[in-house]
């Protein structure tokens, strides 16, 4: 019997859209030259209003595209339109206002084929203003030396097994954003995962750009981390919640009891860890008498309380004694718990989910702790003598290993266990990324009035 060629493409791209008419013909045009020619392109258009439609209608007679044209339903509706439709062996999502190197399809899929294992691989890229203009190359770690999986790729141009994606059901629709950190919390669970340290895409910052949406898109991570660890085993681990504070009779200038709209400052962060289903128990350590009475009249039982020593209420006594003090108190009280959740009262505008979110990561990734941070992305310079030397060594190149991020109000959690292991090995240590109102730290008195606006 002859054998039937199989006409199946090696690759399908697809091209996501929604009133993205001024930039769509060169996201097309940088599949059609690929220098891999063993694909299909399906074209998604969703519910566009502007002139999306007549510039994609222009290459409906080439037989490598696929147009689709659909009422608004969102990414990860049309995501799950694009697996359905596809007949690659590989699939990757490219947005309609971003492009491709002409090399990109070849050298990601040269990846795969030679490694069976691999279920992703994604580039390095460019990031690009409104007008195209590169504004820096983003270099990504070297995944070959990776061992916190905790980075996720980018959600657009990141190939993938088409095979591996079925077996995880595809797209969850529940989710309007962030389907390509859906899809690495699932990947890395059951696949291994590949890069490639060359910039193969230009990604576009522009005003309308869904990246910007930063709180949305933190709680929607948020929420996904919580799905992917609810069939885990051992998810009811709870955490010893302990707000370290001096008070006045140390620090005269102690805003804690001080009233943010009518509540008294360590109140917002003590209410948010009752909302907070996992924190067995809220412990607040302080000298101050004036501190405990008014919390163990406010809160009775809802809060232990413990007289701190008055020799580790020192301005330049280290931290960590007090916690251990806080720890073996706890424990005479017979109070179970795996994690200590370290607070402090000047972040009052932190969310249960994002207390939450600390101990969904510190099982998902298995830390010995997280702590909460801010990325920043301002220009960082030292001085080595002669003056100041930017810590980048380019103005346009952004090395992911060069990545600068700034913990919040000393957020941290960690397993009890390990917290008294002081042997030299280094932690393995992940992180919660804060949006800007849950991140804000009372340190000053203008800090203390942009509270009160927010």
């Amino acid at each position: 019997m002859k054998k039937v060629k199989n006409i199946n493409p090696l690759v399908t791209v697809y091209i996501t859209n929604h009133n993205y008419g001024n930039y769509i013909n060169k996201a097309i045009k940088s599949v059609l030259v690929q220098s891999l020619k063993n694909f299909e392109l399906i074209i998604i258009d969703d519910g566009s209003k502007d002139d999306s439609k007549k510039i994609i209608n222009k290459y409906k007679n080439n037989k490598k595209i696929i147009p689709i044209f659909q009422n608004n339903r969102g990414l990860t509706v049309s995501n799950n339109v694009a697996l359905r439709l596809s007949r690659g062996k590989y699939i990757m999502r490219l947005d309609a206002d971003d492009w491709l190197d002409s090399h990109a399809l070849e050298i990601l899929s040269d990846k795969l084929e030679k490694n069976p294992k691999v279920g992703l691989v994604f580039p390095d890229y460019f990031e690009v203003d409104e007008t195209g203009q590169i504004i820096e190359l983003v270099r990504r770690h070297d995944f070959n030396k990776v061992k916190l999986l905790d980075q996720p790729a980018h959600g657009a141009c990141s190939m993938i097994r088409k095979e591996c994606l079925n077996r995880l059901g595809g797209y969850n629709e529940d989710f309007s954003c962030q389907d390509g950190y859906y899809i690495w919390i699932k990947i890395i669970e059951k696949f291994e995962i590949a890069n490639v340290n060359l910039p193969l895409f230009y990604y576009r910052q522009h005003k309308s750009s869904l990246s910007k949406n930063e709180e949305r898109i933190l709680k929607t991570r948020s929420e996904i981390i919580k799905r992917s660890i609810e069939h885990k085993k051992n998810t009811n681990k709870k955490a010893l919640a302990i707000i370290p504070v001096r008070g006045p009779q140390i620090n005269p200038k102690s805003i804690v009891l001080k009233k943010l709209r009518k509540k008294p400052l360590i109140c917002w962060t003590i209410d948010n860890l009752l909302k907070t289903k996992r924190i067995v128990k809220i412990l607040v350590s302080s000298p101050d008498k004036t501190i405990l009475n008014f919390l163990k009249k406010k809160y009775k039982k809802q809060v232990l309380i413990l007289r701190r020593k008055s020799n580790l209420g020192g301005i330049n006594v280290e931290l960590d004694k007090t916690l251990i003090h806080a720890i073996d108190y706890a424990k005479k009280k017979k109070i179970n718990f795996d994690y200590v959740f370290q607070l402090s009262f000047r972040t009052p505008f932190l969310k249960s989910y994002d207390l939450e979110n600390f101990l969904n990561i510190i099982e998902l990734f298995n830390t010995d702790e997280v702590i909460g941070v801010r990325s920043e992305r301002n220009i960082f310079y030292q001085h080595d003598g002669i003056g100041l030397k930017s810590i980048s060594k380019s103005s346009i190149l952004k090395l992911e290993r060069d990545e600068v991020y700034r913990g919040i109000g000393g957020l941290r959690l960690f397993q009890k266990d390990k917290f008294y292991n002081k042997k030299s090995r280094r932690k393995k240590i992940g992180h919660v990324i804060l949006d800007q109102k849950s991140s804000h730290e009372i340190n000053s008195d203008l800090d203390w009035k942009i509270a009160q606006i927010i």
